[in-house]
């Protein structure tokens, strides 16, 4: 991942649902992903599993992909639901074969991941109609909470490295410190 991953020895901060929920709520989530419960999706940048819980119960399969191991042992400690599988990848090299997932899905780690590498690799693991959905701190945001804003990207940043990747971008919307970007694979 990039130049700003998250702390493993804070992970209980990750936790925190009244401040994760700000961020992006489940209701949101489960709307941009527009799951029907017959999905594969792969969550990056997992962490403890904060939101891989809330798309799990949703999806047929899910994967919880993150570069940390220590994260996926904070995820297990916790209890990992039975369709949630742990991965231990870079998002620029993920195990799965071309198509193989339905959706994709980054809370608030996009910042960490965001190169043409990675959304090359996005568009590979996703079929045609394939969902993508990103929430992450904006840099147009104030910097209150989160990583640096100079570590961050805009709304617009993003949705132009989705579309320039193969994506068409169907919402966009920029909050007080965070974007959500919902986009199809072409």
């Amino acid at each position: 991942m990039g130049h700003h991953t998250f702390d493993a020895g804070e992970a209980a901060k990750l936790e925190d649902a009244a401040a994760r929920y700000r961020s992006v709520s489940r209701a949101e989530l489960l709307w941009a992903l527009g799951l029907t419960g017959t999905e594969t999706v792969v969550d990056l940048g997992s962490g403890t599993g904060f939101y891989t819980d809330d798309v799990a119960p949703h999806a047929e399969r899910v994967y919880a992909v993150d570069v940390q191991e220590a994260m996926h042992d904070h995820y297990r400690a916790k209890g990992v639901p039975a369709n949630v599988g742990l991965v231990t990848s870079e998002i620029e090299d993920l195990p799965f074969d071309d198509g193989e997932l339905d959706a994709a899905v980054s809370t608030m780690t996009y910042h960490e991941f965001a190169t043409d590498t990675a959304f090359a690799e996005l568009a590979r693991v996703l079929p045609s109609g394939g969902r993508l959905v990103v929430a992450d701190w904006s840099a147009d945001g104030p910097g209150e909470d989160g990583p640096p804003v100079d570590e961050r990207f805009t709304e617009d940043e993003a949705a132009t490295a989705f579309e320039a990747a193969g994506f068409d971008v169907e919402f966009r919307a920029t909050r007080l410190e965070t974007f959500l970007v919902v986009a199809a694979r072409r």
